[in-house]
């Protein structure tokens, strides 16, 4: 591209030569007749010098005549053609010394001041072409010292709004992408435009399906695609509940969705924000099971104190062998809800938020002692042994209440779910970090389905034996919250029909 010093320079050139090609056509038609007069008054002179001279010989006059006019007419034409000729040299010569000295000096002149444009113009090509890193020469000398200092000023500005932009534009996108729920954006034709990795990962679907294509066309839940249907029909929010399947499983999403609108109230699209609530509803529906579970656990024994207690008031009170009897039902059952009561008040303690244990250093073989104390009667009753292998020299970190709590709820569970004639196992040990116990039996054991609710409140894998046996359903999950309080972990391996195997992990004692 010409810059502005060549275009205006070759126009300046031109016009010069222009001018001075013009005053040489005028000064060559004013030539001739310049040329004509001079030589004529040089010719008269000399023709006055010869004819003084000849009138001093002895020739006649018609002699002087002739010679005279003989001597006008070579000495003219010799002479005009000299004169014209050096004439004519000279104003081409004086001509073109004119232009190019006149093109010299624009050519310094153009320099000085349109060299500075050019720069200009480059500069603010450069900004429009988004170079905002780049600065104009400030010259005062140049008379542009205003124009390139605005123009500085403006690449500043631009480079800063660039910066802030930029700035921005990050951290939206670090917002946008980091977000836990996830969030699509689809303009006014319905192709997506905005989508972030948590949509991504909950949908399991790439990005490259999913950007720049029809919402319709990259796999959506039908539940969602109703939803963004009814968006685009009412173009007003809206907040709904979608139930999703994938991969056999049920996700449950709270979805609002809201128009986007632009300047003056144009209709731009829609966004899509998704809040995955699947672990909300569990946590819903296991508080309902819970006080349903709970009231059904109270409802048996109340129910049995309530009957007994009116048949007694109602004269069979009066028989005593039936009095005894009723009385220990009673009796049994009020125990049995007493159990109940205590053992709800214990999860509802070790479930509470900030729940500490005491942690002393404990001999793990003093915790298994205790146990096995307090179990033998159940033991010696389905004629059931106990086979030990124990580190006598193992201690741990932990409260010594809570971890008998726990060692006596699962040789419970272990002896209550083996038939007669079993042997229970306990193996204590230990490696880098933990001391370790382990209970194995030979009960029915537990299939695979159900390993990962035995956990749960009240749930119980034999529920007719469970009740049988005056159990509530709470003691793991008891076991399990008093196990994650001393900072250690709990593992079930087990086959039905050949028995469980409950490891224990707790922090041993640092030296």
């Amino acid at each position: 591209m010409k810059t502005f010093q060549s275009r205006i320079l070759r126009t300046y050139s031109i016009l010069i030569g222009v001018i001075l090609a013009g005053l040489g056509i005028v000064l060559g038609q004013l030539f001739p007749v310049f040329v004509e007069h001079s030589v004529n008054n040089i010719m008269y002179s000399k023709i006055e010098t010869v004819s003084t001279y000849l009138s001093t010989t002895k020739l006649s006059k018609e002699e002087q005549k002739n010679i005279t006019q003989m001597v006008s007419s070579n000495l003219q034409d010799d002479h005009i053609l000299s004169v014209q000729h050096s004439v004519w040299l000279f104003l081409f010569f004086s001509l073109l010394a004119a232009f190019l000295l006149a093109l010299i000096l624009g050519a310094r002149i153009f320099r000085k001041y349109a060299q500075p444009i050019d720069h200009l113009t480059e500069t603010a090509m450069e900004l429009a072409r988004g170079n905002y890193r780049i600065r104009a020469f400030e010259d005062d000398f140049s008379g542009m010292s205003k124009l390139s200092n605005s123009i500085n000023i403006l690449a500043r500005n631009l480079h800063d709004i660039s910066v802030m932009r930029e700035t921005e534009k990050e951290r939206l996108k670090t917002l946008i992408e980091n977000m836990g729920s996830a969030l699509i954006m689809i303009d006014g034709n319905g192709i997506v435009t905005i989508v972030n990795r948590s949509f991504l990962e909950q949908l399991q679907i790439s990005l490259e399906n999913v950007d720049g294509k029809l919402f319709r066309k990259i796999g959506l839940p039908e539940s969602m695609e109703a939803f963004i249907d009814k968006l685009f029909l009412t173009e007003s929010s809206n907040r709904e509940q979608l139930q999703i399947k994938r991969n056999l499983h049920t996700y449950y999403m709270d979805a609002y969705g809201a128009p986007v609108i632009g300047e003056h109230g144009r209709w731009l699209g829609i966004v899509v924000v998704m809040h995955d609530i699947t672990e909300l509803i569990k946590l819903e529906q296991i508080r309902k099971d819970f006080v349903a579970n709970v009231s059904h656990e109270l409802k048996t024994p109340v129910t049995s104190i309530k009957g007994f207690s009116e048949t007694l008031l109602f004269g069979a009170y009066k028989n005593e062998e039936t009095l005894l009897s009723f009385l220990e039902i009673i009796h049994k059952e009020s125990n049995r809800l007493q159990m109940l009561i205590n053992d709800l008040l214990d999860l509802s303690k070790v479930e509470q938020v900030g729940y500490e244990v005491n942690l002393n250093k404990v001999k793990l073989s003093d915790i298994l002692n205790r146990g096995i104390e307090m179990t033998t009667h159940l033991v010696e009753e389905k004629n059931m042994k106990f086979d030990t292998e124990v580190d006598e020299n193992l201690f741990v970190l932990g409260d010594k209440n809570r971890l008998i709590q726990i060692m006596m709820n699962l040789l419970t569970n272990a002896i209550t779910y083996s038939p007669k004639n079993t042997t229970i196992h306990v193996n204590i040990y230990k490696n880098k970090k933990f001391g370790i116990f382990q209970i194995r039996d030979e009960g029915i054991g537990i299939s695979k389905s159900e390993i990962n609710r035995i956990f749960e409140r009240f749930y119980r894998v034999d529920r007719a034996r469970s009740r049988n046996s005056g159990g509530t359903g709470l003691g793991l999950a008891i076991v399990k919250h008093l196990v994650e309080a001393h900072h250690g972990l709990i593992e079930v391996e087990s086959e039905v029909g050949k028995g469980t195997i409950f490891t224990v992990s707790i922090p041993i004692v640092k030296s």
